[in-house]
């Protein structure tokens, strides 16, 4: 029941950014409708953490748990801003006080090489489903996209994610070398033990397996990829030793998961074959003071049965809201209120921009959780900066909107009803009947840690 007027806030997106808001704004007595795309409100921390970071995953997951279960926090599952509710419907029709969108970076930034997705799943992969596929391949009720992964595949990237997808396609196509051999080895025994270990305990050297291995192709060299923050303005020394750093780290990756590498080569054009992707044309660069350029009359095919872009994740543009680009238009880009509306403001690093992305991270300020698409770390303390990041952004951009709100009437009694009514309705459609604990019960997949 309610005793008096009050605002009512509207979140796009469950994750660490929407679920540190809804606490926010719970604790301080507002009615919030939290809406996710997916049964689980997790966004990446289920689908784009690779799935050998399970403790981190659980404890995140946990986390947001704690925050959306609040009596004055109303889940509703299974909603996409833009496909099931637009956005134009929910600013100028539900009547909401405020409309916080913390929808992450779901789509794939392009390979750039003009006809190249008409090619996709016909030799053509993207990190952000191949990626999720992998989470969840060992599940017997697994309903998606099966990604099948032939020896030798090309994976064009350059940052950590693109180092992730590298040890996915060898950790995959390792073992399902090992089950023809009759050994059943699972990915999170070979992601953390090794490849080279895994195969000595069973008498075997990689090349007793037939396979070449894939290979990462970067415009870079390796210290020049975003492997590790640089200072700002850093030193000549402190370049060399960031630079030495991600040379270190790559070489001890590569020691463990045998993939191939080549350097400073940039992706042109596409070779096709009988429909399907056949391969890349790559030119080679190289680096004038700080610039990358290409190298006249370098080009070179490279054919493989796969191609697997890891360059990057942008999110989904939604219909009704005003863009720069890839990212939010946005009128302050430390409060995320967006250009044109007085009550809608972004949580996610939708409006940062990649060039300001790096600088966030170097000072853990401003940080979503769709950060993991950009710089994808290895250790697992890097992941909770990020996410610990991701909370203090949300605190900031919740304490701008508050501010917005107080020059704002509040919601009568009869409309804030009227809200949760539409709320229900839609709860009702996707099957959802308010109980969060039995919900996530329920839709929770079957975790490989578990099954070993």
């Amino acid at each position: 029941m309610f005793m008096s007027s009050q605002h009512v806030i509207a979140i796009f997106g469950g994750a660490v950014a929407g679920s540190e808001a809804a606490a926010q704004l719970s604790a301080r007595g507002k009615q919030v409708v939290v809406f996710d795309q997916n049964a689980l409100p997790y966004g990446k921390i289920e689908n784009g953490l690779p799935k050998w970071h399970y403790k981190l995953r659980d404890r995140q997951e946990g986390l947001i748990n704690e925050k959306l279960n609040h009596p004055l926090v109303h889940f509703v599952p299974n909603i996409k801003l833009g496909r099931d509710v637009s956005f134009n419907e929910i600013v100028n029709e539900w009547g909401f006080s405020a409309v916080l969108l913390a929808t992450g970076a779901w789509a794939d930034r392009p390979l750039p090489i003009e006809g190249i997705n008409d090619y996709e799943n016909k030799g053509l992969y993207y990190q952000n489903p191949f990626v999720a596929w992998f989470n969840h391949n060992h599940d017997p009720g697994y309903k998606g996209r099966w990604y099948d992964i032939p020896d030798g595949a090309i994976i064009v990237g350059g940052g950590l994610a693109s180092i992730d997808v590298a040890k996915i396609v060898m950790i995959e196509t390792t073992r399902q070398a090992l089950e023809k051999r009759g050994i059943t080895v699972n990915a999170l025994e070979l992601e953390h033990k090794g490849i080279p270990k895994v195969l000595d305990e069973h008498g075997l050297q990689f090349s007793d397996l037939g396979l070449k291995g894939c290979t990462l192709f970067t415009r870079r060299d390796v210290g020049g990829m975003a492997l590790t923050p640089m200072p700002e303005n850093p030193t000549p020394e402190e370049r060399e030793k960031a630079m030495k750093t991600r040379e270190k780290l790559m070489s001890k990756v590569r020691e463990k998961f045998l993939f191939n590498l080549e350097t400073h080569r940039a992706p042109v054009n596409k070779i096709v074959e009988n429909g399907r992707l056949a391969g890349l044309v790559f030119e080679e660069t190289r680096d004038e003071n700080g610039r990358l350029v290409s190298i006249p009359d370098s080009r070179r095919e490279y054919r493989a049965p796969l191609v697997i872009s890891s360059i990057g994740s942008i999110p989904e543009k939604i219909p009704g809201l005003p863009y720069e680009g890839d990212i939010f238009k946005v009128d302050d880009r430390r409060q995320g209120k967006i250009s044109g509306f007085d009550n809608v403001f972004a949580l996610g690093n939708a409006v940062t921009g990649r060039g300001n992305i790096r600088e966030s991270v170097i000072h853990s300020r401003q940080v979503s959780e769709t950060i993991v698409d950009q710089f994808l770390v290895v250790n697992e303390q890097d992941y909770n900066t990020l996410f610990q990041a991701a909370e203090e952004r949300a605190k900031v951009r919740i304490d701008a909107m508050m501010q917005s709100l107080e020059v704002c009437e509040l919601k009568p009694e009869g409309k804030v009803q009227e809200i949760l009514k539409k709320v229900e309705a839609l709860q009702k459609k996707v099957g959802y009947d308010g109980d969060y604990d039995k919900w996530i019960k329920n839709h929770l997949p079957p975790r490989l840690e578990n099954m070993a």
